[in-house]
Parts: C-alpha cells; structure tokens; sequence
C-alpha cells in the first residue's frame, strides 16, 4: 500500500529559523525513508525572478508558481516542504486551495532577535534603505491564525523543532 506524500509550508519573518529548522529536519525524514523536496523561496527566487523587485504583484506571481510547483510535485507522490516567509495569509490560503490537506508551521521569532539573527544582511538593506519591502519591517507579516504546529524558536532549538515537526507529519502520515 502506497503511503501518501505529504505538504508542509513552514513560515516565518525571514532570519526566525526556517532554513535551520529544514536543514534539520530533513535527514531525519530520509532517515524514515520520507525524503522531501525543499522549495526553498531564496534558491527558486534566482530562478522565477533573478532580478527580484520583491514588489506586491512579483510576490503574488511568485507565491502563486511556488504552490503551484509544490501541488504537481505533490500529485506525483513527492512530500514536498516548503521554506518560505509568505508574509501574507493569502499566498498560505492559496497553496491549501491546491493541497487541502497542507500542513502549517509558524516559526515565531521576535522582529528584533530576526534582526540580529540576520546573516543575509535583509534588515539592514531595510533600515538603510536599499529595501523597502522587507517583511516585519516595512511590509506586514501575518502570522497563521491557526497553525498545524507554532515553534518559538527563542525557546526551542533547531534540533528540537524538527522532532516537532517530525511528530507532526508522523501524526497526520497515520491519520
């Protein structure tokens, strides 16, 4: 009997820990014989938009091909993850509307700790100026109103956010 695949949107302010949280959880799905593909929005950002305006409608167009992307990977059977901010409710509404059955998890991180996190340099493009629509700054971020799983990550290290996350699809995976 064939196991269905699952779909994970993980978000969060860019710098809350979505990206270490992945790079955890990942070996330990492998290790289940769950590997999953990582849409990740920086590396298929290069490809979609290389030279990205981060404007509203470039947002939209983009949050839109990367639901997309991950509900045909999802028909074919492969768990998909996605490591995306999507700042805005809707792009999340979005993606469920293609994968009813999408799953949610809220990296939540003060703005201030983000920005002292951020190796990326996001937030101080921001404040300089060079940037005008970094989320939790200068565009709202929101926040899922009722997440699958929300993991502070000032209180929860990597490692033991991606357990949380394991048992969450491990969960659903036997429902």
């Amino acid at each position: 009997m064939k196991r269905s695949a699952f779909a994970l949107w993980i978000t969060g302010l860019p710098a809350s820990g979505k990206s270490s949280i992945v790079a955890r959880l990942r070996p330990k799905l492998e290790a289940l014989d769950l590997g999953a593909e990582v849409l990740e929005s920086d590396a298929l950002r290069r490809i979609l938009t290389p030279s990205p305006t981060y404007s509203i409608e470039e947002r939209d167009l983009f949050y839109r091909a990367l639901a997309f992307m991950g509900s045909r990977l999802l028909a074919h059977g492969v768990n998909v993850i996605f490591d995306a901010t999507a700042s805005r409710r809707a792009y999340r509404e979005f993606a469920r509307t293609l994968m009813p059955d999408l799953l949610e998890v809220s990296i939540e991180c003060p703005l201030e700790v983000c920005m002292q996190r951020d190796k990326k340099g996001t937030y101080r493009r921001g404040l300089e100026g060079k940037s005008s629509t970094v989320p939790g700054l200068q565009e709202p971020y929101e926040a899922p109103l009722s997440p699958d799983l929300a993991i502070d990550t000032t209180r929860t290290s990597p490692d033991v956010a991606a357990e949380q996350i394991l048992a969450l699809i491990r969960s659903r995976l036997r429902a």
